[in-house]
């Protein structure tokens, strides 16, 4: 049995896709492997997504923004964008959720709670989906 690739995806993975595989990660417990990744890197985590983070017990302090590779996209089986745009590649048999979510970039953490708490919902949401039991006849 194969373990599901994720990959979340957006412009400067430093606030969005850094808390969704963070969150992923924290949840799936080694049952989905987890990758993040901008299109347009930034050059450091938002400190206000690390302090929603680190306020739930998840520390991303160690994590870096990393550049979109082609090769990430074909390793994964999932690849999830939020608003990257355009400039994610696109293969046949990857399924491709595009996760509308406002932009933590610039904002106080207050207002990043709320997109933390979205994220964390719809990551449990797919875990379930990612994990569940074939039926059986």
């Amino acid at each position: 049995m194969t373990v599901p690739e994720v990959l979340f995806v957006c412009v400067h993975n430093a606030g969005r896709s850094q808390m969704a595989a963070a969150l992923l990660q924290h949840h799936a417990q080694g049952a989905v492997a987890v990758r993040s990744a901008g299109s347009a890197p930034a050059d450091t985590i938002n400190p206000a997504v690390r302090e929603v983070m680190a306020e739930i017990g998840i520390d991303i302090a160690h994590e870096v923004p990393k550049k979109l590779t082609t090769d990430a996209v074909q390793a994964s089986d999932v690849v999830i964008t939020m608003g990257c745009g355009d400039t994610c590649p696109v293969f046949p048999g990857k399924r491709y959720l595009d996760w509308e979510l406002t932009d933590p970039a610039g904002k106080s953490a207050e207002e990043i709670r709320p997109i933390r708490d979205e994220i964390d919902r719809r990551v449990r949401d797919l875990l379930a989906e990612l994990t569940a039991e074939p039926a059986t006849r």
